[in-house]
């Protein structure tokens, strides 16, 4: 495979990695991120913690666990069998479920605090309409939080798009599979490949910038709509 043909299939995989998990991210975190903005349990913020652990784990701890939890003596082992394989580990798969575990509390912080705002009394009123729970939940508090579907969408995305220890604990170096941007940086560097490693990593500095932008601009927006 020539340099190019090896550069957009690493950038084609990254995107899809990210945007399969950020819709999975999406599904998952909004309604832990409900429950947590609602519930008046007194373990709930145990629930909090467990969810935000990934960010103060070290990536390789965490892909060390995940990779036993997917290998062929684990839950992942038994899985894989259910179509002749001995894991889940080293595949696709196995970086969008690496990927959704380390990318959670990026999702769930935004769309929480975004639900506090919400507040009840919009609730109340769309009780007193005889609306549902569910109905006052799409109807009100979803639009809402628009922001913070926002920008937990987009943390989710670039979180995804950046990562490199989990998914290389998980995943490994398999070109055209497993081998994502991150990865790939690496594989450059340790061949001494300074212009593939170059292209792509200033190409991660312009996203991140770009990522930055769109956050100052989507928490303006939102300061100006607040007041």
């Amino acid at each position: 495979m020539s340099d190019s043909g090896e550069i957009w299939t690493a950038i084609r995989l990254t995107l899809g990695l990210a945007f399969i998990s950020t819709i999975v991210l999406l599904s998952i975190a909004t309604p832990i991120a409900w429950w947590l903005a609602r519930s008046s349990r007194s373990w709930k913020e145990i629930v909090a913690a467990v969810v935000a652990m990934p960010l103060v784990l070290p990536p390789t701890v965490l892909g060390f666990y995940l990779l036993i939890f997917l290998g062929p003596d684990g839950p992942g082992g038994a899985f894989a069998g259910l179509w002749g394989a001995r894991s889940v580990a080293f595949t696709f798969e196995a970086l969008i479920f690496g990927s959704v575990v380390y990318s959670l509390p990026f999702v769930v912080q935004p769309l929480r605090n975004a639900f506090v705002a919400v507040g009840s009394r919009a609730m109340e009123a769309a009780a007193t309409l005889r609306a549902s729970p569910r109905d006052a939940f799409w109807s009100v508090a979803v639009p809402l939080a628009r922001p913070g579907f926002l920008t937990g969408a987009i943390f989710g995305f670039a979180h995804t798009v950046g990562e490199f220890g989990v998914v290389l604990m998980i995943g490994g170096s398999i070109p055209g599979e497993t081998k994502v941007l991150s990865i790939a940086i690496y594989d450059y560097v340790e061949t001494l490949r300074w212009t593939e490693a170059h292209i792509l990593s200033a190409g991660m500095v312009v996203f991140a910038f770009i990522v930055v932008l769109a956050m100052l601009l989507i928490e303006k927006r939102l300061g100006r709509v607040l007041r």
